[in-house]
């Protein structure tokens, strides 16, 4: 555990029970959050790949243009 960690831990139990339990769920949350962004990030990895290989394609065979900052 880090240093860090291991302070925020150490102020925590300074806190009542249920700031303590909120505090935790928070944190829960995110690491589900994460773990979830991640799956999904791994599984589009071939999606990805395929998109940008039409996109070369299609810029190769000459059918895209250049966006104009002006026009967005």
């Amino acid at each position: 555990m880090t240093e860090l960690l291991e302070q925020v831990i150490a102020q925590l139990k300074n806190l009542p029970s249920s700031e303590q339990d909120a505090i935790a769920r928070m944190i829960l949350e995110e690491i589900d959050s994460e773990a979830r962004w991640e799956a999904t990030f791994a599984k589009s990895q071939d999606i990805l790949a395929k998109l940008a290989a039409e996109a070369m394609a299609e810029y190769r065979a000459g059918k895209t243009q250049e966006l104009d900052p002006e026009i967005l």
